[in-house]
């Protein structure tokens, strides 16, 4: 693995030790940030079951100004604050081990507010929509903010749902990538792109 991009292209990145962590590959990487970018001016990002943090790095290597980064295991934790050390990132971001419902209840509790969010369960966890709407409740996203959901190919999200727009999917072998649109203004998701699907088994 490596940063694809940005301030800190070409750089490696540790994998998680074990095998429970299912790191995100550069060639998807690469595909999201080009639906979702593919660069930032300014903005702040949270890696919400951040494994080796390589989303919310490549968010920071591509113009993202801070990065919050959770994940409920030691081992994550160790490889994130290792890989954000290793692209001399680690000034623009915090770290924390919790899970991911403990972690939003905290986060609301310091007002944060998040442009840019990952969310990437582990496959047996079919609960990304309800996070989303947890983050909504909580105020933890700003207007317009770009969420982006990856799950199983084999399973499907709702194209829309509470104040949140589906934008695009992309399937990538077994690998489903939603990105949504959080937008509280009536109307101001009409302009969206329409939903496009479409697979690639390529290696």
């Amino acid at each position: 693995m490596r940063v694809v991009s940005g301030s800190a292209k070409g750089r490696p990145l540790k994998s998680v030790p074990g095998m429970s962590t299912r790191p995100t590959t550069d060639k998807v990487k690469e595909a999201i940030f080009s639906m979702i970018g593919p660069y930032f001016d300014g903005g702040t990002v949270l890696d919400l079951f951040a494994g080796t943090g390589g989303l919310g790095i490549e968010a920071l290597s591509r113009g993202m100004d801070r990065a919050v980064f959770i994940d409920v295991e030691q081992r994550s934790i160790e490889t994130i604050k290792d890989n954000l050390k290793a692209v001399r990132l680690q000034e623009a971001a915090e770290v924390y081990r919790n899970d991911a419902a403990r972690a939003l209840k905290v986060l609301e509790k310091r007002g944060a507010a998040f442009d840019l969010v990952f969310l990437d369960p582990p496959y047996k966890f079919k609960n990304g929509d309800e996070l989303m709407n947890d983050m909504a409740e909580r105020k933890l996203l700003r207007e317009g903010a770009v969420i982006v959901l990856e799950y199983e190919s084999g399973y499907e999200y709702p194209e829309s749902f509470g104040h949140f727009h589906g934008m695009r999917t992309a399937r990538y072998g077994e690998t489903a990538v939603t990105i949504y649109r959080y937008e509280t203004v009536q109307g101001q998701a009409a302009g969206a792109d329409e939903e496009e699907s479409h697979d690639d088994n390529r290696e």
